[in-house]
């Protein structure tokens, strides 16, 4: 079995080969083409495995392997710094240091999206750029009319009112950008069955639907329920050391699944009456983040529970039954069997 570790760059790819005795086998810097990467993985024919750290660029690599003999494994860059911190830093060091962690198995993983989901789930991320650039174009527009002491863009100077009205364009381009992706994604998602269970969850609708859906990618890779609200990035950290017990903010996981069930939470406790009680009852104990936290946290439990057994949403909330549900209609294309 040979062993190679990739350190992957835009224009160059450099690649150190061991055998299982960690004996260097090859050596060697290639530019990033697609020729140059499968004549090196045939010269070296037979049983083989290669690792990448999950940079943005791996998934043509992943397409150009996946038909030979080669397992590739995506491996997670933070924690590979964490576990090989070096003085002397270089692409080779790197490749080789990848190569010998695979070769004894050490390798901390990253996950591997499906080639079925990776065009969708970008796509999606995309659309939160855009979004998020909506709010700074709200915010910039309020900021003018704040600066004025004016209430209308009308008001404002001459000029003012140019840069006003080019934010008001973004603004505008933004939207229909956002629209354009969540019906671009509709016909591949709406009618996925996963999907069709979610969307009858509270809080839940279309778009963080399709979030939970692609993010996830697949709920098999969490072992637990715990896991999974620990990768969703909805429980603090710990600092624990000397016999005190500390919680910290971390940023481990996936913030794309944390933000999808924050927004679910929100809407939940809006919109369910059992749901906005149970956070009331917390918020006068607690900060009214945390108790949002929370709810975030038992939408996700709900969220695991559904798509691991693959079941339909059976309308509780903490063991009680939930007095409001979602109307059959569209996005919902069925009723639920419960």
């Amino acid at each position: 079995m040979l062993h190679s570790g990739l350190d992957l760059h835009k224009r160059t790819l450099v690649i150190s080969t061991v055998n299982d005795a960690g004996e260097p086998v090859d050596d060697v810097t290639l530019p990033t083409t697609r020729t140059a990467v499968r004549t090196y993985f045939e010269r070296h024919a037979g049983p083989h495995q290669a690792v990448v750290e999950s940079t943005a660029n791996w998934y043509w690599l992943r397409d150009l392997l996946a038909p030979s003999d080669v397992a590739l494994t995506l491996a997670h860059a933070k924690n590979v710094k964490a576990i090989s911190y070096a003085k002397v830093k270089t692409d080779a060091i790197d490749a080789a240091t990848l190569a010998q962690l695979l070769r004894a198995n050490l390798v901390p993983t990253a996950h591997m999206i499906s080639a079925d989901h990776r065009e969708a789930r970008d796509l999606l991320r995309a659309r939160l750029q855009w979004v998020t650039q909506q709010v700074r174009c709200r915010n910039a527009i309020a900021g003018l009319l704040a600066q004025h002491n004016v209430t209308t863009p009308s008001a404002l100077p001459a000029l003012t009112q140019v840069r006003a009205a080019m934010l008001d364009a973004q603004l505008t381009l933004l939207r229909q950008q956002a629209k354009a992706v969540q019906h671009a994604l509709q016909p591949q998602l709406i009618p996925t069955a996963d999907v069709q269970r979610l969307v009858w969850i509270p809080g839940i609708g279309t778009i963080v639907a399709f979030t939970l859906v692609l993010e996830i990618d697949d709920i098999a890779r969490f072992p637990n329920a715990k896991a999974f609200v620990s990768y969703c990035r909805l429980v603090p950290g710990a600092g624990n050391s000397g016999g005190k017990l500390r919680q910290k903010r971390t940023k481990d996981g996936n913030r794309y699944l944390k933000l999808a069930f924050s927004h679910a939470a929100i809407r939940a406790i809006q919109y369910s009456p059992e749901i906005r009680r149970f956070y009331q009852a917390l918020a006068r104990r607690k900060p009214k983040a945390v108790a949002r936290a929370v709810v975030a946290k038992e939408l996700a439990r709900i969220v695991y529970v559904v798509l691991s057994r693959q079941v339909d949403f059976n309308h509780t909330f903490k063991g009680k039954p939930l007095s409001t549900r979602k109307a059959s209609q569209w996005p919902r294309l069925s009723s639920p069997s419960v």
